[in-house]
């Protein structure tokens, strides 16, 4: 009766005072399908944006390890080693997160794209543009890196394709996968939390940096398990190139791994640490009452 009278009740004001206390906004849902979408340049630019950044990304990547495995044959130590290959991962994620990040949101890899669309961060046909653009630049990337070391060379140090190590089961390769991929699709939420990037004003600035450590540390943990994959993308480029027959065997790992640890990291964070399923619950509690 008092809101039909144009009145709040105590509990509207309070709810109000909470609201307008609150210094940071979360962004409403993005519409899983937007028409609209398709008609503007900034998608397309985004789009070329992936692209490239997964592009440069494959080629530094993957001509590290090529690198290192040729100099190391050269001159036993001389290579940049399992730290220096980390770094190589690491490092070029961070500085493409940082250059791209405006333009497209940096995801440079479909399970990032796929954790940040379960989220409703990303619509449908966005979301599969970017990964078609970031599986085409990884192809790309790849056969940059074979033009350069040569045929010979970069089949005979197996092209950076992603296969599971001698002594691993199956299964352990797909936890591996999923557990590598969950810590950084963890990160890459955590940081670029609105709550915590209105409150820290740093947050922004780090965020490359941070999800750049995570892709190092996730590497030195698991390269002698699957040479680490973590971004479909990656493995799909290589394996595509180097065309051998174990790589295409163990696909699969380097698809269904990251996909199911970019699920598990999104509900993790949306709705255990943020807690949008309760918060969501109250409100269609509080509009049914």
């Amino acid at each position: 009766m008092a809101a039909a009278e144009g009145k709040l009740s105590p509990e509207g004001n309070v709810k109000e005072d909470m609201i307008s206390s609150k210094d940071y906004l979360d962004p409403p849902p993005t519409p899983l399908f937007d028409a609209g979408e398709l008609g503007k340049w900034s998608l397309y630019r985004a789009v070329i944006a992936e692209f490239t950044a997964t592009l440069l990304f494959v080629y530094v990547a993957v001509a590290t390890v090529i690198g290192h495995k040729r100099q190391t044959d050269t001159e036993a130590c001389s290579g940049a080693g399992v730290l220096g290959i980390a770094w190589a991962f690491g490092g070029m994620i961070a500085v493409l997160v940082y250059c791209t990040a405006g333009i497209s949101g940096g995801h440079i890899n479909p399970a990032v794209t796929f954790g940040l669309l379960l989220a409703r961060k990303v619509s449908l046909p966005r979301a599969f543009l970017y990964m078609a653009a970031q599986c085409l630049g990884a192809i790309c990337g790849a056969a940059l890196v074979r033009a350069v070391h040569g045929s010979h060379h970069y089949a005979l140090y197996g092209g950076g394709a992603n296969e599971l190590a001698p002594g691993f089961s199956k299964s352990a390769g797909l936890v591996a996968e999923a557990l590598g991929t969950a810590v950084l699709v963890y990160t890459v939420f955590s940081a670029t939390d609105p709550k915590r990037m209105a409150r820290d004003s740093h947050i922004p600035v780090l965020a490359p940096l941070l999800i750049g450590f995570a892709v190092m540390m996730v590497h030195l943990a698991t390269i002698p398990v699957t040479g680490t994959g973590i971004n479909p993308a990656r493995s799909l480029g290589a394996a595509v190139v180097y065309n051998g027959e174990k790589a295409w065997d163990d696909q699969w790992i380097f698809w269904v791994g990251p996909f199911l640890g970019a699920a598990v990291s999104m509900v993790y964070h949306q709705y255990v640490l943020r807690n949008c399923a309760a918060k969501s619950f109250r409100s269609k509690y509080d509009i049914e009452a």
